[in-house]
């Protein structure tokens, strides 16, 4: 084995993962192999998840900040955010039903989804430059998904699990940042017309500006720093909540309108 070949735990660990998302059957977690809670090792099986995705022929379109929330974080026993990789397959238009063939066991949460129009490579990451490098801000719902059965999830599975990414919806409504404050924003989520989550921005990192500078740190420090063009979505607002099959999911974020997000039936 070269010294460029990953360790065999981390394909083991890699494997077990890309098995479930081709089956749609959820697998055993993978910390048995890469530890709870080791950052590399998490990441590493990770960017094997995204080489296989780039081998199929899929290409990067952005990245999705998770465990934004304090509450999580201390539910999973870490202290920071982690990031996954969001691909040119993962989006869909408000106008599109969600299939829920794609997903396992998804939840919906309600994030400010940033499009960015400068790169984040260089320089000083600091709030001034992050914040220049926003085109626009727009409400999203992300729908996150685990490969990991029962969401037995701690810090490494989630991390080497593209961070539990599934799909994401888009809203209309774009706002610069000159007619839109993150921080301030105020969100109500509902399935079905019935109110399940709420939150604001200042639930996710305190700001979700904090939490795209952080990602932007992060993503250079990996050697993939963020682009211009790609979309951030920046970490939920409030609660995630399970849906299901026939759902319609829609989220109000003030300052951003609404997004919804409308699940196929089963089978479909």
């Amino acid at each position: 084995m070269s010294s460029t070949d990953p360790a065999p735990h981390i394909v083991e660990a890699a494997t077990r993962l890309l098995e479930a998302a081709a089956d749609g059957v959820p697998c055993a977690p993978v910390r048995d192999l890469i530890g709870a809670d080791d950052v590399v090792q998490a990441y590493a099986v990770q960017e094997r998840l995204t080489a296989a995705r780039l081998a199929a022929g899929a290409t990067i379109v952005g990245r999705k900040i998770g465990l934004t929330s304090p509450a999580v974080q201390q539910q999973l026993g870490v202290d920071q955010p982690d990031f996954g990789v969001l691909f040119d397959d993962m989006g869909y238009g408000e106008d599109e039903p969600v299939p829920m063939s794609r997903l396992l066991q998804p939840k919906a949460e309600a994030e400010v989804a940033f499009v960015l129009e400068e790169d984040l490579a260089d320089g000083p990451l600091d709030a001034t430059q992050v914040r220049r490098a926003v085109a626009y801000a727009v409400a999203a719902l992300e729908i996150v998904d685990s490969r990991v059965a029962d969401w037995d999830i701690r810090f490494g599975d989630t991390v080497a699990d593209n961070a539990s990414s599934g799909l994401y919806v888009l809203g209309a409504e774009r706002r610069t940042l000159d007619d839109f404050e993150p921080v301030g924003a105020e969100m109500s989520m509902s399935i079905n017309g019935a109110q399940v989550s709420s939150g604001n921005g200042a639930a996710c990192l305190g700001d979700p500006l904090n939490a795209l500078a952080w990602l932007a740190a992060k993503a250079r420090e990996f050697g993939e720093p963020l682009r211009a063009g790609q979309v951030v979505l920046s970490g939920a607002l409030g609660p995630m909540v399970a849906v299901s099959a026939g759902d319609v999911v829609t989220a109000d974020i003030t300052g951003l309108g609404t997004v919804t997000a409308t699940f196929s039936r089963e089978g479909e």
